[in-house]
This record gives structure tokens, sequence and C-alpha cells, in this order.
């Protein structure tokens, strides 16, 4: 199941009964360790965790009326996925996640570029995903995205 709503209320209601624990304590650790200037709200139809376009007006580049994004959070089929754009962009990151993953679940680290799979919710290890937000302040995250991604 894909989320659907227009707000983040209303996508966390639509989210499976099932589900919605292990979703709305993701949600709840992932914006208790976002830095400032981020924030969650609506990205691509999705819940995301944004620097809203008060403090990054040009907005994402390829759709400028998004805000700039710097993580998702989705409920699929058969899993809670989590998407992080800093582990896809800066290798380090990626080793360091990976390194700990190991520390924090008993489960193998399901993952492709940016999209870590969580299958087994009881499994979720949230404080990682606290600790992996509070690597990247936003204006960190602008000047990535501006050197790395965005179209002069």
């Amino acid at each position: 199941m894909k989320t659907i709503g227009n707000t983040v209320e209303e996508i966390i209601n639509n989210i499976p009964e099932e589900r919605r624990p292990y979703f709305i304590k993701l949600h709840n650790i992932i914006v208790e360790n976002l830095p400032k200037d981020f924030s969650a709200g609506i990205s691509y139809g999705g819940l995301g965790y944004i620097i809203p376009h008060e403090i990054y007006p040009a907005g994402y580049h390829c759709k400028p009326v998004e805000p700039l994004p710097i993580a998702g959070l989705a409920s699929q089929k058969n899993s809670i996925n989590f998407y992080h754009m800093g582990i896809y962009l800066i290798p380090e990151l990626l080793q360091w996640f990976e390194d700990e993953y190991p520390k924090h679940s008993k489960q193998k680290l399901d993952m492709g570029k940016s999209c870590i799979r969580f299958k087994k919710m009881e499994e979720i290890p949230y404080q990682l995903i606290g600790e992996l937000m509070r690597k990247i302040t936003a204006q960190e995250w602008i000047d990535l995205y501006e050197s790395k991604l965005k179209k002069k």
C-alpha cells in the first residue's frame, strides 16, 4: 500500500492499522532528530523531511514547486520504506550506516540506493535512524545539493 494524503496527519491516518504504530514511531524519531531548518511535510505526494521554501526558495531542481527533500517515509506493499538522499550522495555516510546497522538490528540490511526497506517492523532500528537524521545540517545539505545535484 502506498502512503496517501495531503497532509502529514492524513498520510499517517491512511497507514494500515497493523503498521501504524511502527510508522508513527519511526516518523516521530525522525522528527525529533531533524536538525534546525528541516521539517516534516509533503514531498512528491508522500511524507517527506524537507527544507521548506522559506529556507531554500529554489526548491527541488526537478520540480521547483517541491521543497528540497532529504528523506522520505512510505508504507509500501511489503514494507515500510525509509529514503535518505544523504546515504546516496555521501559515501562516508553510507559506509557509517552499513557498519552501524548490524549493531541495531538482527535483520539483514535491505537497501537500494537511497531506500531502506523494513519488512519486519519489530526490527526497525529507530535509534540508528535518529542518529542518521542528525548527521547533516540543513546548510550542509544545501551546499552538497548545490554542488552535486542542482542544474546550473
